[in-house]
């Protein structure tokens, strides 16, 4: 075990008193994470509120063996500590106390420590607040390696995401603009309500070339339409369900589908014939279970391609509102209900969140 009278023994948390609605998020105070040999120990900045988050709440996103039991699965902060085992193969970045990082965690993200795994830490992007950078590692690294690192999205292809406006759409409208494809976007226009209508625009305004309203227009026509009747190359959807179908009908002949959710359904049957007579691919992931191993070598991919492009302004997280860690159950309940464009960012340390090194970081001794 390590410690250091620099540490507080004690951290505030947001933990799950039991599964079910927002309600169960209760404000707690838990003794500061352990770190293991191979994991760095972070004060947080911030932390970004995800869906796998509320998977995790309502029971239906199990917690992998040996990690937090906490919600949350991306931050922003400082490095406190550095596990007794972490080396240079693990630590390829030379990431050192007191800098300024985004990372991936595998769990434990509400609260104002975390421990995470060395490989899933990255540098702070200097072109962005430290709240927007708890906004990026959840996103960027389920879009990379779902639309390039296994659909291989290229240069002059066509690209549809659903649920263009939510954290994983608008980064995927950048990123795939960013990579020289054309964007297709479906979102809810809310029958024109201003919060469907503001949907929208944001789609608009981050660069897709064609924006659907899924309410009241049909993604397979236009998007066919709009491609001469190729249909798409890749397609990345969270909705699943009756989309599935859709989805397949809508791809190109080679086209790659990427499933990384399934809102309206995971139970879906199809003609076997339609994909093979189109040669399709339909693949899909989740992030979290990965090992450490896994997620390591997303985030070394993540850093060398997406990292130039925020360097760049090719991309930049969308934030919807701040909140108090203390908000939990209010950022849950907004997300719910579908009134968020972009990203809820909880704010865990207003002082740290406006700087980008803390100075008290100190090395722990083994006890």
């Amino acid at each position: 075990m390590f410690a250091s009278p620099h540490l507080p023994a004690a951290m505030n948390c947001i933990e799950i008193s039991q599964f079910g609605g927002p309600e169960v998020l209760r404000l707690v105070q838990r003794p500061l994470p352990v770190i293991k040999d191979h994991e760095v120990l972070i004060k947080l900045a911030a932390a970004g509120v995800n869906r796998p988050d509320l998977l995790q709440r309502a029971g239906h996103y199990p917690v992998p063996a040996n990690a937090s039991d906490l919600p949350g699965l991306e931050l922003s902060g400082v490095i406190m500590a550095i596990g007794a085992g972490v080396g240079a193969r693990d630590n390829k970045l030379g990431l050192k106390l007191g800098d300024a990082v985004v990372a991936l965690s595998n769990g434990g993200g509400y609260a104002e420590y975390c421990a995470v795994p060395v490989g899933q830490v990255l540098p702070h992007p200097p072109q962005l607040s430290m709240i927007e950078a708890a906004a990026l590692a959840e996103t960027v690294f389920t879009v990379w390696y779902n639309v390039f690192m296994r659909c291989h999205l290229s240069q002059g292809e066509s690209f549809l995401v659903h649920g263009a406006a939510s954290g994983i759409g608008t980064t995927a409208i950048q990123l795939a603009k960013a990579q020289g494809a054309r964007v297709f976007a479906t979102a809810s226009g809310g029958n024109a309500t201003a919060s469907g209508g503001k949907k929208l625009a944001l789609c608009r305004k981050l660069g897709a070339d064609m924006v659907i309203d899924r309410d009241s227009e049909d993604f397979v026509a236009i998007c066919r339409h709009h491609t001469d009747n190729h249909g798409i190359d890749v397609v990345l959807d969270m909705v699943g369900g009756d989309y599935t179908l859709r989805n397949l009908e809508v791809l190109a002949m080679d086209g790659r589908l990427a499933q990384i959710a399934f809102l309206r359904g995971n139970q879906v049957a199809f003609d076997l014939n339609l994909l093979m007579r189109k040669r399709l691919t339909v693949t899909g992931s989740t992030l979290r279970p990965q090992s450490d191993l896994g997620k390591a070598k997303i985030a070394h991919s993540v850093y060398h391609h997406v990292w130039p492009m925020i360097a760049a302004g090719q991309l930049r997280p969308v934030i919807d509102r701040l909140m108090p860690l203390a908000a939990a159950t209010a950022a849950h309940q907004a997300l719910e209900a579908g009134e968020v464009a972009g990203k809820i960012v909880l704010v865990v340390d207003d002082a740290l969140a406006k700087t980008q090194v803390n100075a008290q970081a100190k090395t722990l001794a083994p006890r």
